[in-house]
């Protein structure tokens, strides 16, 4: 049995959309469609969304047409993109531009970045003008840049207004605008001169000009600023919304606050995959088909296949020298997934560094030496250790100091190629992300065991 309806007023707010999705499927499973109804009626619309993300296929379609036309509009602007399409090819024609003439242009945007071309083509034929026309703004911008993701819906004043006729004018565009909170000031030709809060207009006195409260120093971005550098200018100010300009410094949109919050998601999600060799390419990793995310995965694991074919080769000259001293393989493991371990740490900090711009005062020469020390403490730890372990295994002073020595080594050139190949692949337009872990895994694997091999000759005298 499922908990009533009204335990979800006692329920925390993390575990709703579960509690919500399992009634809703068992409600829709006896076909209880006016309970339902009832059911989603005092849920949030981003919990809702999630609720109906997670039903059978079968049934996203029956519960989206639960909602009211408002409610559904809110809803729909949450759901996944994935959702989205087929909750479109489920729709009628008219009910399809119903929902899409209704959603916010910067979410409509990113929805038919997600559609076929057909399809984008018939809804925009059959969009108002109005909507059609800042659609197709919003889709002229290169994608993941200020002018894709932004809303054009804002509010502008001039600063000829006194705070009386700027509240009477918002009082009017509210409804059309996705923020309040921030007035943007603009001449005659839509130039950006300056900002005002709602909250300073409420503390003003309603016969003061704008002109006289009105803040000159406005942080702003381009239409072309990468969405990044976007996220990064909210986070670093403490904004709710920058404004949009182009390049004739005219005032053309507005990116809010839970746009960004989505594009930090994004872009953390697609770091996470691609430091782990899955080339996500914006899908939902789990709604993705079995052969795709095959495909996406197989390309490094062939990288890696390679490298690991190259060391055992390696491995193979060696026999002379594993034959005298059979103890010396049995270690190779140890070394490799250790030096593995270290130059993954390095590249993830340093690739996080170069994503958040906290090295950037620092420079590849500090952050490339620092790691090296780094390594070099560590693998001291962390050889000291192997060396009392591989003499309590094997009993040998000398395999367990090249052991001890080996490591030592290892970890240097783990922590070098994990903070210096970022560095290298960014110089050279490549993503550090998806490049650096194949090249780390094979410095280590091919480096490590010929350091190994070397220095144990040396202590062996072989």
């Amino acid at each position: 049995m499922t908990e009533p309806l009204s335990s979800l007023d006692n329920t925390p707010q993390s575990e709703v959309p579960e509690l919500v999705r399992n009634q809703l499927e068992m409600l829709l499973e006896h076909g209880n469609l006016e309970g339902a109804k009832s059911l989603l009626v005092p849920v949030k619309a981003v919990d809702i969304a999630e609720a109906i993300e997670n039903l059978p296929e079968s049934m996203q379609a029956i519960a989206f047409r639960l909602l009211s036309k408002t409610e559904a509009i809110d809803v729909y602007e949450h759901l996944d993109s994935t959702v989205q399409q087929t909750l479109i090819e489920e729709f009628k024609r008219q009910e399809v531009i119903e929902i899409v003439e209704q959603m916010s242009p910067d979410d409509r945007a990113r929805l038919f970045d997600e559609l076929p071309a057909k399809v984008v083509r018939r809804l925009l034929a059959e969009m108002s003008p109005k909507e059609r026309k800042q659609t197709a703004l919003l889709l002229g911008y290169q994608e993941d840049t200020a002018g894709r993701i932004m809303t054009p819906e804002y509010i502008s004043l001039k600063d000829s207004l006194t705070v009386e006729q700027a509240l009477q004018q918002i009082r009017t565009q509210a409804n059309a605008s996705e923020i309040i909170y921030y007035l943007y000031v603009t001449d005659a030709s839509r130039h950006l001169t300056g900002i005002v809060s709602l909250r300073d207009l409420v503390l003003s006195s309603p016969e003061v000009l704008l002109a006289d409260i009105v803040t000159r120093e406005v942080v702003s971005v381009y239409t072309d600023t990468d969405q990044e550098e976007v996220a990064r200018l909210i986070q670093r100010y403490d904004l709710l919304a920058i404004p949009v300009i182009d390049r004739e410094q005219r005032l053309v949109g507005v990116v809010t606050v839970d746009d960004v919050i989505d594009i930090l998601e994004q872009e953390t999600t697609e770091d996470i995959y691609t430091l782990g060799g899955v080339q996500s390419d914006g899908d939902n990793y789990f709604q993705t088909n079995l052969i795709a995310v095959a495909r996406k995965r197989v390309v490094w694991l062939f990288v890696l296949l390679l490298t690991n074919t190259v060391t055992g080769s390696i491995i193979q000259s060696q026999e002379a020298v594993l034959q005298q001293v059979v103890a010396l393989a049995s270690f190779i493991p140890l070394l490799t997934g250790t030096g593995g371990n270290v130059g993954a740490q390095s590249s993830t900090v340093v690739i996080r560094g170069l994503n958040t711009d906290e090295i950037r005062s620092l420079g590849p020469g500090y952050v490339i030496i620092r790691e090296a020390f780094a390594g070099i403490l560590l693998g001291a730890i962390l050889g000291s250790v192997a060396t009392v372990w591989s003499f309590w295994l094997q009993g040998s002073i000398l395999v367990s100091v090249a052991v001890g020595a080996s490591l030592i080594a290892i970890a240097l050139l783990a922590s070098l190629a994990g903070s210096a190949l970022p560095f290298l692949f960014r110089g050279l337009g490549l993503d550090p992300a998806l490049m650096s872990a194949p090249f780390i895994t094979t410095a280590v694997d091919v480096l490590g065991v010929l350091i190994y091999f070397y220095i144990a000759r040396l202590v062996l005298g072989l």
